[in-house]
């Protein structure tokens, strides 16, 4: 099995602003003003959602790509529900709508093909998490 390795660094630039560096990319995030921030980008827990519905997007748009078929009113709607007891999103649906010229021979494969998203993998079978300190932070 081939291990790949996914390396991001995190920096604070200021206020509630936490960035992460990966590669020659920056991902900017901010805390929305009601939560202290000013606003300035997504918060983290957003770019969640930004990478499941964008996951389940690219495996859909490749579906039909990949056939020439047309990607004309083609769409990905991700929705959740926020349960403030629980403090949590116990569910999280995808909508996807398809071209009015959609061949119906290809739907169920479509459906498949969007349930492949990665992202969505991790969620239903979670990698294992190691949170450490730093040992000069460790007195």
């Amino acid at each position: 099995m081939e291990i790949r390795k996914k390396d991001i660094t995190v920096s604070f630039p200021g206020g509630k602003r936490v960035d992460a560096h990966y590669g020659d990319r920056t991902v900017q995030t901010d805390q929305s003003v009601k939560n202290g921030g000013e606003g300035s980008g997504p918060e983290p827990f957003d770019l969640f959602f930004v990478s499941m519905a964008t996951c389940v997007g690219i495996y859909v748009l490749e579906f039909c790509t990949t056939r020439d078929l047309s990607t004309k009113g083609l769409d990905v709607r991700l929705y959740s529900e926020f349960d403030p007891e629980e403090k949590r999103y116990p569910k999280i649906s995808i909508d996807i709508s398809l071209p009015e010229d959609f061949p119906t021979k290809y739907k169920k494969a479509i459906w498949r093909a969007a349930n492949l998203c990665t992202v969505k993998k991790h969620i239903l079978t979670p990698p294992e998490f190691n949170i450490t300190l730093d040992r000069n932070s460790v007195s």
